[in-house]
């Protein structure tokens, strides 16, 4: 059991000191390597997260039939693939950042496109850095 913990702890500080050369090397170069000004602002926002997604049965399969078309489209960055989706009674809302305003657009159409969604609203974010 003392083993367990202290490979644990050693586990986790080797993954601190990780953290910590990444952060090093992204000062380093000026360039953020996390969105935690984005994230930061979600958890301080009235605005619905993915946490609050709703439960039904209906609203599950719509994110999941949205989020497969996202991702399916290879043209969309590893950015682009991984944004917020929450959907409620039909109503898509996309939030995170994206490259720029093509994609932007683009996964709001794709979204648009998939068979049973009532309406999208784009609260995308085109990262800066």
């Amino acid at each position: 059991m003392a083993f367990a913990i202290a490979s644990g702890a050693a586990l986790a500080g080797a993954q601190a000191g990780s953290d910590a050369a990444s952060g090093t090397a992204a000062a380093s170069t000026g360039a953020s390597t996390t969105n935690t000004r984005l994230n930061t602002r979600d958890k301080n926002n009235t605005a619905d997260t993915p946490q609050a997604q709703s439960n039904s049965k209906a609203d599950r399969d719509l994110l999941a039939a949205v989020r497969r078309t996202v991702v399916k489209d290879k043209s969309l960055s590893t950015l682009a693939h991984n944004v917020k989706i929450m959907v409620a009674n039909g109503a898509v809302t996309l939030r995170g950042p994206v490259h720029d305003d093509a994609e932007k657009s683009k996964i709001e159409t794709l979204a648009k496109q998939v068979n049973g969604v009532a309406s999208v609203e784009n609260d995308l974010d085109i990262k800066t850095n």
